[in-house]
């Protein structure tokens, strides 16, 4: 496999993204983060704690959780992304953190609701996600060796997609054939496959192992065709440098106040919006009372739209620029932020509604297809913005930045919604965090110029400044 062509390259490296979203789709957002809260709300209630009180802390506790893991990857990021971006070996370490994502999805068997331990799902779930994030700090910086400059974006956009769509067949496959209601049958009617248990719950704790059977079977054509081709280098060397260079970047950013207030709003609405995506189906699991398979429904909605209205807001974007499309979409998710808050099974917008009302349903059903559509949009017109800021002659540095401010608070929303769901037992109050975020998002925005600063740059050296 010495001579494997560019066309095999391009495909393995894009099997990264599907085999590796699962672990968001299926582990973070619409299986096991609802029945871990779920499994430890009835331990609470078990243990004499009223429902509501129960509820709000479980989804505390899963945000304490994901804050401690997200601290972990915040702090060493910057280190690794220095060693990706310092062209050294970078196949060696996605191996060792293939592992630790294979070990923590793995481990997730252990959620019997019987038996289970809080801290040790934790343990097993923060390994598999610090797995994830860093095995795709190191793919990513594969990236630029993939093909020509100008297909750099094409190549980038296909992954993205293709992951997508990988997440999307992976939750089908656990709705149809394994995740189990409250009457111990799958979405379609049928038993959890391979004779699994559902009065263990086998069939939704099966979903650590398949995410994990799933990533090793779908890394295959990515061990087997992707290469290094950069010149291999000392790891010593590379790292100080590439550390020096990024804090003298940093001290540089005030001189573009364009560029500063665009890396902290994008900080500031990408928080909310994986918030959002964190905690949607833990907030319908509590509130709602929605099942573990309800939610995956949500869940497939709310990715049909996104992957839709990535394409429409491609669109808009090339038509009316990326600001206008990103400010909609802001305002889009601050009204769904807003009108979630309002959601329960005695109301919805602060209006009383009869008991046994299908209505909140409805409306949360609607808000998981506006979170897809808004957020799939958001996250396109954002990539495209980054170019307008960034300074062309240092743009891997400008797109380091970009990444080390998406990474560098992914635990603020997390702690933000653990801490007021915590002092206030209320998981409608605990979600209002994000409101906050998206609304400093949008303020910042405002000093966002739609084509940064490039009168600036041709006054200065080619740097950020």
């Amino acid at each position: 496999m010495k001579n494997v062509s560019a066309r095999k390259r391009i495909w393995g490296w894009m099997m990264f993204d599907w085999a590796s979203q699962p672990y968001n789709t299926l582990l973070l957002t619409f299986v096991f983060g609802p029945y871990f809260a779920e499994i430890t709300a009835n331990r609470l209630i078990d243990g004499g704690l009223a429902e509501t009180a129960a509820r709000a802390e479980a989804q505390a506790i899963w945000g304490y959780g994901l804050t401690i893991a997200g601290i972990a990857i915040a702090i060493l990021a910057p280190i690794l992304g220095a060693l990706a971006d310092s062209r050294g070996r970078r196949l060696p370490y996605i191996w060792l953190f293939s592992v630790l994502y294979v070990i923590g999805a793995a481990g997730l068997w252990l959620a019997d609701p019987a038996t289970f331990s809080i801290p040790l799902l934790l343990l097993f779930f923060g390994i598999g996600l610090v797995g994830s994030e860093f095995a795709t700090i190191f793919t990513n910086a594969m990236l630029p060796d993939l093909g020509p400059r100008e297909q750099i974006g094409a190549i980038s956009g296909s992954g993205w997609a293709w992951g997508y769509v990988g997440g999307v067949v992976a939750l089908a496959i656990i709705l149809l054939l394994f995740a189990e209601n409250a009457a111990g049958v799958t979405f379609i009617g049928l038993s959890p496959a391979l004779g699994l248990d559902p009065e263990a719950r086998e069939g939704t704790r099966f979903v650590g192992p398949f995410v994990a059977v799933w990533y090793v079977v779908f890394m295959i054509p990515f061990f087997l065709w992707v290469r290094e081709t950069g010149k291999v280098l000392g790891l010593k060397g590379p790292v100080s440098t590439a550390l020096r260079d990024l804090v003298g970047t940093v001290r540089r950013l005030p001189g573009n106040p364009s560029l500063t207030s665009y890396l902290g709003s994008s900080m500031l609405y990408r928080d909310a919006l994986n918030g959002m995506y964190t905690f949607g189906g833990v907030y319908a699991l509590g509130v709602l009372g929605w099942t573990v398979v309800d939610i995956g429904v949500f869940g497939i909605v709310a990715a049909i739209t996104g992957a839709v209205f990535a394409w429409l807001g491609g669109r808009a974007d090339r038509a009316f620029g990326p600001k206008p499309v990103i400010r909609v979409c802001i305002v889009v998710l601050l009204l769904v932020a807003i009108t979630i808050a309002t959601i329960s099974r005695e109301a919805v917008l602060g209006i009383a509604i009869a008991p046994g009302s299908s209505l909140p349903d409805i409306a949360y059903y609607i808000c998981g297809a506006l979170i897809g559509a808004a957020g799939g949009a958001l996250q396109s017109a954002s990539r495209t913005m980054m170019v307008r800021q960034a300074n062309p002659e240092r743009m891997t540095e400008a797109f380091g930045l970009y990444a080390l401010a998406g990474r560098a608070t992914t635990f603020v929303a997390p702690a933000l919604i653990a801490i007021v769901t915590d002092v206030t037992g209320s998981q409608q109050l605990g979600v209002t965090p994000l409101i906050g975020l998206f609304l400093a998002g949008l303020v910042l925005l405002a000093w966002v110029k739609p084509d940064g600063d490039r009168a600036e740059w041709s006054e200065s050296s080619p740097s950020l400044a």
